[in-house]
């Protein structure tokens, strides 16, 4: 298993092949940003002195009170929280999960609503609600809300997550993500989880290959990160095959259940050579 992203609600990150392996991973929640306030708008009514009546005498009543000034009757904090706004960095724009081949035997593709047996399965096993936003008691309500979660960072541009799904009879059998929380410093992580069903099948170094390939080669993202357990030797194992790099331990980097525990860090970076027999960047 690798951990999710740091300072983020529990979901996917990387987990193993092996039997022994809980195959479960996190991903990172988008949070809800809040509107700015930008100001009052500036009171520009009429002067009840004036005669509004039609074919009224044109020549203003120098007695009148003068009409407010706009300018001078605004917020004066409209025009900073102006500035302030057209300063603001842009947000993440939405993205569209594609769906891709992973191997001659698994697909990935967005999240459906046909997707709730898997989620059903992911909640009965004893440690992927542990560390993933899977409902540790299933509901059908429960499930539909951690599809719509999938779909929800998509839209709001936080990461791509893909349900893997068995080619041939269709049925899901795990998640894997790619999270783009710090990719304005030229980074993100992957996470994945697989339920009993789908492990031991090579489904996990399919995946896990297709979508670093992809992410390297396709989105051009300088460097890609898994945060795994020191115990899970499967999941090490599978990182170092498809090219990444152990570069050193995060000491209670991340809350299981109850305790916080260390995370081992594994990277790669579009200049560190092929993942999959060709190079990771574009000719």
């Amino acid at each position: 298993m690798a951990a999710p992203e740091p300072d983020a609600p529990r979901e996917p990150e990387a987990l193993a092949d092996a039997e022994t392996d809980p195959g479960v991973a996190t991903e990172a929640d988008p949070g809800a940003g809040a509107e700015a306030d930008t100001g009052r708008e500036a009171d520009t009514g009429t002067d009840p002195n004036q005669d509004p009546t039609p074919g009224a005498d044109p020549t203003p009543d120098t007695d009148a009170d003068p009409a407010p000034d706009a300018n001078t009757d605004a917020d004066p904090s409209q025009d900073a929280d102006a500035d302030a706004e057209a300063d603001a960095p842009p947000g993440p724009e939405p993205v569209t999960v594609p769906s891709m081949s992973a191997g001659p035997d698994f697909v990935l593709r967005p999240w459906e609503m046909s997707d709730l047996p898997l989620v059903r399965e992911a909640s009965q096993d004893p440690y992927i609600p542990l560390i993933t936003t899977i409902p540790a008691r299933y509901s059908d309500a429960a499930a539909e809300a951690f599809v719509r979660r999938q779909w929800e960072r998509a839209a709001t541009g936080a990461g791509y997550p893909f349900a893997i799904v068995r080619s041939r009879d269709r049925r899901p059998v795990g998640s894997i993500g790619l999270w783009l929380r710090e990719l304005p410093e030229g980074r993100a992580s992957i996470g994945y989880w697989m339920v009993a069903s789908g492990r031991g099948q090579g489904v996990t170094r399919a995946a896990l290959r297709t979508v670093t390939s992809w992410a390297l080669r396709d989105l051009g993202i300088p460097r890609l990160q898994l945060f795994i357990e020191p115990w899970n030797t499967a999941s090490a194992r599978i990182a170092v095959d498809v090219g990444y790099r152990r570069e050193g331990l995060l000491r209670g980097w991340q809350r299981v259940g109850n305790e916080r525990r260390d995370m081992a860090v594994y990277g790669l970076l579009n200049t560190d050579g092929p993942t999959d027999g060709r190079a990771v960047t574009a000719d």
